[in-house]
């Protein structure tokens, strides 16, 4: 039940969010935006098109033109979760997004961020 929630949250809700917790810790918008371009294969249109239509963090993420391959090397604990144990698929991509924000503003370089 927990997760439907989430799946069933505006990601335009949530996006504010994650900027405000990267701002908080000196990063940029445009930092978290290349985050999330990065895994979802979204650019500025795309990501504007799915805020504006208030879409939910489920149909956001199965709408993504492209989930990154080298996402499957994002590891850590999130939420008190490994984020590479994770079944559900949907929660994992969640997640993933998190962790990759959570990274930014703890610092980490964007090279080591987008695993490249």
């Amino acid at each position: 039940m927990a997760n439907e929630r989430i799946f069933n949250m505006a990601f335009a809700k949530v996006y504010p969010l994650l900027v405000q917790k990267a701002e908080r810790k000196g990063r940029t918008k445009a930092e978290v935006d290349t985050v999330i371009f990065w895994l979802t294969g979204y650019d500025e249109e795309g990501l504007q098109a799915q805020l504006e239509k208030n879409v939910t963090c489920e149909t956001f993420f199965n709408e993504a033109p492209q989930m990154n391959p080298n996402a499957e090397k994002i590891k850590g604990v999130i939420c008190g979760y490994r984020v590479e144990e994770i079944e559900d698929p949907l929660l994992q991509k969640i997640r993933w997004l998190d962790k990759l924000v959570d990274e930014l503003a703890k610092g980490k370089p964007m090279e080591k961020i987008l695993r490249s």
